[in-house]
């Protein structure tokens, strides 16, 4: 059975940000209009009735400002289970033994669905070989990672969407299938992320935002990368790898974004490596961070080797520098690289 955190964060002054009460007083009001015109009808059931009674208290509570504050210790209520589910009146660590083992359950669930949407481990074809390693700090990972071609083309993405947990995770589903969806659009590569920025930006609240490193690599070798405010990604084309950095702004700060198209090509046996920053900002015993330059170095001393094995050398690298130290945030690799001929 999965587990669950229940360290987060309740040193807030306040029950709930803003801009999620704004949010949230509005998914309320729209429940609360559909229970009233469900009490309406004929035969309305005493579970709706029931229902409404939970919204308008939730509802008071807000205009009290307690709203987001455990009703058994007063404390805030995780953020990231309130935007789950805004009649939570419980945090954590008050739940009885039968709701814990609920919540378990439905986080359990989540992940199966999360670790579904992610694409096959390994794709070969006769231009491009990739591999990934994707890895959760928790139940749910808020790290997007997806993979699969479009006409004749391989589309790869990696990204991180800001917070834990999941409400992370239910926006790591949402960039899945919006960019899944544009896909088939067959746009030009800023014109998607751009299309994709806009509904992202749309749909989530203030203060939420993903970034994102979106490319699509060519027969002939030709990638075109956009870099929404991603951590640089490593070309292995030698001895001293190039870096390319972010070319935008990451997903949902602005509507009206616009992003810029980077292209570079690979020579045969050469390749990208794109991470989280989950690798780069884990922390050794002594405080120390793992770094951008140390990525670049290790890639640099194995850059023609298969993606599978270069992703294994980093994360045994990476093991050694944290001295087994437990990882505090989700972690993700993608290697790529062109066939040799």
């Amino acid at each position: 059975m999965a587990s669950f955190d229940t360290s987060a964060e309740t040193s807030m002054t306040t029950p709930i940000a803003i801009p999620e009460q704004a949010y949230l007083r509005s998914e309320l009001e729209r429940r609360q209009s559909r229970l009233k015109s469900a009490m309406a009808m004929p035969r309305a059931s005493a579970s709706i009735s029931a229902l409404l009674n939970e919204v308008d208290a939730a509802l008071a509570r807000m205009n009290q400002g307690t709203y987001g504050l455990c009703d058994e210790c007063h404390a805030p209520i995780e953020n990231d289970r309130l935007l789950a589910d805004p009649l939570v009146r419980f945090c954590l660590d008050d739940l009885s033994g039968e709701e814990r083992h609920a919540l378990e359950g439905d986080l359990a669930m989540a992940a199966q669905i999360q670790r579904a949407l992610l694409p096959g481990r390994n794709l070969s074809t006769q231009h491009w070989s990739v591999h990934y390693h994707y890895a959760p700090a928790g139940v749910v990972s808020g790290d997007y990672c997806d993979l699969f071609h479009s006409n004749n083309d391989l589309l790869f993405l990696l990204g991180d969407v800001s917070g834990k947990g999941v409400a992370a995770s239910m926006l790591m589903s949402h960039l899945h299938a919006t960019f899944r969806s544009l896909a088939n659009l067959d746009l030009p590569l800023d014109r998607m992320v751009q299309a994709a920025n806009r509904i992202f930006a749309e749909s989530t609240l203030a203060g939420q935002y993903a970034t994102l490193v979106v490319g699509r690599a060519s027969q002939d070798g030709t990638v075109e990368l956009v870099s929404a405010g991603h951590l640089p990604l490593i070309h292995l084309c030698g001895d001293d790898p190039a870096v390319a950095e972010s070319t935008g702004l990451p997903l949902g700060m602005f509507t009206t974004a616009g992003f810029t198209v980077h292209r570079l090509h690979l020579a045969p046996g050469d390749g990208l490596l794109a991470y989280t920053d989950g690798m780069t900002e884990a922390r050794n015993h002594a405080g120390e961070e793992y770094g951008v330059l140390r990525m670049k170095k290790l890639a640099a001393s194995r850059h023609k080797k298969c993606p599978e094995t270069l992703i294994a050398d980093c994360l045994d690298d990476l093991q050694q520098f944290t001295a087994g130290l437990k990882p505090t945030d989700d972690l993700t690799l993608m290697a790529i690289q062109r066939a040799a001929g």
